[in-house]
């Protein structure tokens, strides 16, 4: 089971599921964000069933029966609107999770949950799992840590799980979101529209993760079964905001750039350390340059090139 399929990551997911271990797919999403498309073309070789729920109503001891592991990635994941709606965040992302948790546990079903390196919060060196001074700066990243530290509970009961701290993700996928920096700036540039740059965030550097390298962690895991109760960095690499704009700008050199504030992104740089997943045998193989050419290309026909 995917919960969220058809967002971001999880529409990318289910087209680009292993073979060799997955079959079935029962793909849940209440279809809040409209995207419909995500369900157009589904690849052959799988028998896929969508369920129209929400994760704080739905029937899981119903929709678990024959089901192995659950992706668990329904979540509402604007780290800078959740300032602004932070009983909803708490709601869908903390009590939402223990709903699932709960229902996997009572089930006997494997949990996958994609938690986020915005943990961290601001570092001053680089940081990896043993981190104790956790910071998280927005109510995502505070509900992310919460439920991390509520399924540690749950594994003591004896819930098969496994815990990522993906990092901000960018590349295409046919549930596109545009919140974060990559994807936005791409979006931005790609519009003819000024990108907008946090006035300290120019050097700042923080952790990435290409759409592609996120799916091909979660095959990894289910394929190797890697549900052993650890917390998990999955990164493809720190890059700063320097970084990211020039690389745009290869695409598209006639960008125009805007000084703006944010309350939430103004203090946060941090560097995150991955080794230990890569220990395991995971390789990203993705790169900056490829996730914006993705976008690039998808909105080629309306970049103005005057």
């Amino acid at each position: 089971m995917v919960t969220g399929a058809l967002g971001h990551i999880g529409s990318h997911l289910i087209r680009n599921l292993d073979r060799s271990v997955v079959r079935d797919v029962v793909m849940l999403d209440n279809l809040e964000s409209q995207r419909f498309p995500s369900l157009y073309n589904l690849p052959k070789g799988f028998i896929f069933k969508f369920v129209k729920e929400d994760i704080l109503t739905a029937d899981f001891s119903k929709h678990l029966k024959g089901v192995d592991a659950l992706i668990h990635l329904a979540a509402i994941t604007d780290a800078e609107k959740s300032k602004q709606i932070p009983e909803l965040v708490e709601a869908v992302n903390y009590e939402g999770l223990k709903r699932v948790a709960g229902a996997c546990l009572k089930a006997k079903v494997c949990l996958f949950f994609p938690s986020t390196t915005s943990v961290y919060g601001s570092q001053s060196s680089v940081v990896d799992e043993t981190c104790k001074e956790l910071k998280p700066q927005s109510p995502y990243a505070e509900t992310k840590l919460n439920s991390e530290k509520y399924l540690q509970g749950l594994k003591k009961k004896g819930l098969k799980l496994v815990i990522c701290r993906f990092g901000t993700i960018f590349g295409h996928s046919v549930g596109m979101r545009y919140d974060t920096a990559v994807n936005k700036f791409t979006w931005q540039a790609s519009t003819g529209q000024p990108i907008t740059v946090w006035k300290t965030a120019w050097n700042q550097k923080r952790p990435y993760l290409y759409l592609g390298d996120a799916v091909k962690a979660i095959n990894f895991i289910l394929k190797k079964d890697l549900f052993d109760g650890q917390i998990y960095n999955v990164v493809t690499k720190n890059f700063t905001v320097e970084n990211v704009v020039k690389t745009i700008q290869k695409f598209v050199p006639k960008l125009v750039m805007d000084y703006v504030d944010s309350a939430i992104m103004n203090q946060l740089s941090y560097e995150v350390d991955d080794s230990k997943f890569r220990r395991l045998g995971f390789k990203p193989t993705g790169n900056l340059k490829q996730g914006i050419a993705e976008k690039i290309t998808s909105l080629a026909m309306i970049i103005n090139k005057d």
